[in-house]
């Protein structure tokens, strides 16, 4: 794909990407593919999917008590739960407002390890990143953004995204809709949206602006950006899915290019 040509231009010294259609096949590859990046907040499909796995297995349901009193699985993998971005510390009741938040996701991990009786990055590993035959991916820290990955491993995710084994079609169609619907709240990096729309774990595009995703990205659109200048997203009416990891930390670099790459990349898909 031409339009892959335009991470040569991102300010980055190592950056790798690849565009995977919705049967898995990749549409164009850009950089060391290969190549291990921290991921950041990327980590978080990574959990949530899990979670989802765990639900289906019976370990959990969405509803299941977990984080603050009040609380929910449900509550936690949307940013719902009241918990502030880092610290395990309560601001808001669960289900009044959309706080971002690495801690609820630690106390995600911390209630399926609870519930299944395995540490969470072993479950992960062996619910997750086996099946899928992620060789080179791993939870190394914080369930909310300490995992570590390939582009290579993260195709066969953006596959399963589109065409999910590991979980019913319908369970990944509730996790990539809005859950508590109307809540507004701070999108990182792009600041306050009304509504700040989230999934289970899925960042929504919806009609956010700005956004890290393209112009042109369809309102269906859904995935997660990281800190460490990392992005995955899938757009179902493009029928793909597009992942970037590089080594330079998320900035005003990453929402200048990021969203005209996008569009490029839609683009292109539009003609073929």
């Amino acid at each position: 794909m031409d339009s892959m040509r335009l991470i040569e231009q991102w300010p980055v010294h190592n950056a790798a990407a690849a565009v995977v259609a919705t049967d898995g096949t990749v549409l164009g590859r850009h950089g060391e593919t290969d190549r291990v990046f921290r991921l950041a907040s990327v980590t978080k499909p990574l959990t949530a999917y899990t979670a989802l796995i765990a639900i289906e297995e019976g370990v959990v349901e969405l509803d299941t008590p977990a984080g603050p009193p009040g609380a929910t699985i449900r509550h936690l993998l949307a940013h719902a739960a009241g918990l502030s971005f880092s610290e395990h510390k309560v601001l808001a009741p669960p289900g009044r407002r959309r706080m971002y938040s690495n801690a609820g996701f630690e106390q995600l991990g911390d209630a399926l390890a609870e519930h299944s009786g395995i540490p969470f990055a072993a479950y992960q590993d062996e619910a997750l990143f086996q099946p899928l035959t992620m060789t080179h991916t791993r939870l190394t820290g914080s369930p909310g953004a300490g995992g570590e990955s390939t582009v290579d491993d993260l195709v066969l995710f953006a596959a399963e995204l589109q065409q999910p084994k590991l979980i019913a079609p319908e369970t990944l169609a509730q996790a990539t809709q809005v859950v508590f619907p109307g809540l507004d709240g701070v999108l990182p990096g792009f600041g306050h949206q009304r509504p700040n729309d989230w999934g289970l774990g899925f960042e929504l595009r919806d009609h956010k602006s700005p956004h890290w995703t393209g112009k042109n990205s369809s309102p269906r659109t859904f995935g997660h950006f990281g800190q460490s200048g990392t992005f995955l997203w899938v757009d179902p009416d493009a029928r793909a899915a597009c992942v970037a990891l590089t080594d330079r930390n998320f900035g005003p670099w990453a929402a200048e290019v990021w969203p005209a790459f996008t569009d490029a990349v839609l683009a292109e898909l539009a003609t073929t």
